[in-house]
């Protein structure tokens, strides 16, 4: 999925923050599905079912604790918890 977001400064090619309100409900839910879906998301020993994973990231989302960011040098997007963008701890979201 590629998502192309206009206001990247094509000089710094910094990583871009799209707010998630901005986003059409069928888009956000597509990016966080295929995030939850990257081998490598791990939510404990107890298997959880996409949808609340899915459910788990939008709340997170919308509670502020996590943002999605588009890298254009690699041309993806990402969710990170907005304590990571700030380089305090390099959790992923899903966990609550």
């Amino acid at each position: 999925m590629r998502v192309y977001i206009s206001r990247v400064n094509e000089e710094t090619r910094e990583p871009v923050v799209v707010p998630h309100g901005e986003l059409a409900p069928e888009l956000l839910r597509a990016v966080v599905e295929s995030y939850v879906l990257r081998e490598g998301t791990d939510y404990g020993e107890r298997e959880i079912a996409l949808e609340d994973k899915v459910a788990r990231v939008i709340a997170q989302l919308k509670r502020g604790d996590a943002e999605i960011v588009f890298d254009p040098d690699t041309d993806t997007v990402s969710i990170v918890r907005t304590t990571a963008r700030r380089g305090e701890d390099g959790g992923r979201p899903g966990r609550d």
